[in-house]
């Protein structure tokens, strides 16, 4: 990325020879993004993140099949990118329906296959889970979908560069991921369109992206997302193997340790690295802290959502309970975690959860 801060620094939409030198990189960046999904690179069009190419497909399709009908399906543990959008949507008129989702966090193909209707215009349903985990059956949607003529929308930002992820078996139409989530640079991202056609620009005022998204070229990101994306999918197999065994390792450990404790989003298939507790008797912010300062860095609830007291609209949408939901943590290992960070944890995380509980009374009460 550096000498795209630097010496190449003009805008790759220009003619002068400036703008041509970052106009390959760009491309191939492009290129490299595309192969990551098994994809064309004509189909893949830059953004700063997930979330906003969540907010274009949703508003995106919206927008330019009001014609055709005003009906939108998605399910209750989708991201707030996801629901927000949709939410916004309904408020402007259109139908929104809201899927249950089971135990393990997943939607039944057959819901979404009943609530689609001649109106039904698009589906909205994620890949990954990034609070538990879950993988939805997108293949099986995007089928359902495709089989209805329906446009079929998935936030991958969760998987893709994580596990296999291939457009073609999704089925889907279009496809949201970010770098960042596969140590890529921040800020860039992209959405994955099968039919560009169909989805009305989000952001106006610039030919950009084949006049589908206004706005200067983040070049050094791009160049950055590009090589990310080559270098997760090189290594994709082995790290997901070494990292679903550093979590399984993890698992078992804490569950033999910690009494109380229950894993969110057992019984179905989970992503590699992550691993969600609900620790009875205990506030997952506290937890959090006290991990903190032993230099372990762990969720509780949504990053997305971090900083409100509100319980996890993912795990109440799974069957928990609130007091469960504000006990809950989240582990989410990666490809720089060695088996001394999963000691390191299981050597802390036992006494953080002892200490804590003597000092509360939910606790102490029940037992």
């Amino acid at each position: 990325m550096a000498p795209f801060l630097a010496r190449c620094y003009g805008s790759p939409s220009q003619i002068y020879s400036l703008g041509q030198v970052a106009a390959e990189p760009v491309q191939e960046a492009r290129l490299r993004v595309a192969r990551l999904i098994g994809a064309r690179a004509k189909h893949i069009y830059f953004t700063s993140g997930a979330t906003e190419a969540n907010n274009w497909a949703v508003k995106g399709a919206a927008a330019k099949l009001r014609e055709k009908g005003n009906h939108i399906i998605t399910c209750a543990t989708e991201h707030s990118s996801v629901l927000d959008p949709c939410r916004f949507l309904e408020e402007q008129g259109l139908e929104l329906t809201v899927l249950p989702v089971g135990g393990d966090g997943c939607v039944s193909p057959d819901d979404v296959r009943s609530a689609i209707t001649d109106r039904t215009i698009l589906i909205a349903i994620g890949h990954g889970n990034i609070e538990v985990g879950s993988i939805q059956p997108i293949a099986e949607i995007g089928a359902i979908a495709r089989e209805r003529d329906v446009l079929f929308h998935t936030n991958a930002a969760q998987t893709v560069g994580k596990i296999e992820v291939d457009v073609e078996e999704i089925q889907c139409d279009l496809l949201s991921f970010s770098a960042h989530k596969f140590f890529g640079p921040k800020g860039i991202g992209a959405l994955f369109m099968a039919r560009p056609k169909l989805i009305a620009p989000l952001l106006h005022g610039g030919a950009q992206e084949r006049n589908l998204r206004g706005g200067t070229h983040n070049v050094p990101a791009i160049v950055g997302f590009g090589t990310a994306a080559e270098l997760a999918k090189a290594s994709l197999a082995e790290d997901a193997k070494r990292v679903a065994a550093l979590r399984d390792k993890l698992e078992a450990g804490l569950l033999e340790r910690i009494s109380d404790i229950q894993i969110a989003g057992q019984g179905g298939e989970r992503l590699p690295g992550h691993l969600c507790l609900c620790v009875d008797g205990v506030e997952g912010e506290a937890m959090l802290l006290h991990l903190d300062m032993r230099g372990i860095c762990v969720s509780s609830g949504s990053a997305c959502t971090a900083g409100t007291l509100a319980a996890s609209h993912v795990l109440l949408a799974m069957g928990l309970s609130r007091e469960q939901a504000h006990g809950s943590i989240r582990f989410t290992l990666g490809r720089d975690n060695t088996e001394e960070h999963v000691a390191l944890v299981l050597d802390a995380f036992p006494g953080v959860v002892d200490t804590l509980r003597k000092m509360s009374p939910t606790y102490s009460d029940k037992h």
